[in-house]
């Protein structure tokens, strides 16, 4: 039976990998877009030599790999090269979650995704779409304690992301997540059982 697929998204900092690991705890398959990203652009791999020709060799490192850190200083800051690097790498990510999508055996799928709206995976794979939100305030304050990020940084990316205003208009939920990680569960725990998903036969918090 093909399993309930729920894609996830929020602006940085606001709790999608709360989520996330929480709907993981009630069963659902997980799949974190931006690991899928790290694979589809491996040697070898999907969108690697795409992007070798679109941004030199110069972006590779010793091993031969795609710096990852290199490329994303120079896309973040350059919009022309970023639309470049994601006409490149969310087709091939689109696909591998489709692939993964198709062969779960989990009575849930959930994608977590930034760009969830922008990159497509929410058309065709999703059976909703879920939007993480906490205010500016809580949001920055997260970053700088997690990540040593400046609100000029956060504010940076931000940017280059969907508005927050824009992803709850196209979302089938809103979780807002100012709260504690408990309330944040059980309002996770709250949306599973409303949709009729089976729960775990052990305690959430295990």
């Amino acid at each position: 039976m093909k399993p309930f697929v729920i894609g996830l998204t929020g602006s940085i900092g606001c709790g999608k990998s709360h989520v996330l690991e929480t709907l993981v705890k009630l069963g659902a398959e997980g799949i974190d877009a931006d690991k899928v990203a790290h694979e589809v652009m491996a040697p070898g791999a999907a969108a690697y030599e795409q992007i070798v020709a679109a941004f030199g060799p110069e972006i590779l490192g010793e091993s031969g790999a795609v710096d990852r850190v290199q490329l994303a200083a120079r896309v973040f800051r350059d919009p022309a090269a970023l639309a470049r690097l994601e006409a490149i790498v969310h087709p091939a990510v689109y696909a591998e979650t489709k692939r993964r999508v198709e062969t779960s055996a989990a009575p849930a799928v959930a994608i977590e995704a930034i760009k969830l709206l922008e990159a497509g995976l929410s058309v065709g794979l999703c059976d909703e779409v879920w939007v993480v939100v906490c205010s500016e305030a809580e949001q920055l304050a997260r970053l700088a304690r997690s990540r040593g990020m400046s609100p000029e940084e956060v504010r940076r990316r931000r940017a280059n992301q969907m508005a927050p205003e824009l992803m709850a208009e196209r979302a089938d939920r809103i979780i807002r997540s100012d709260g504690t990680l408990e309330e944040t569960e059980n309002e996770v725990l709250r949306l599973w059982v409303a949709l009729g998903l089976p729960l775990p036969t052990a305690p959430l918090g295990d």
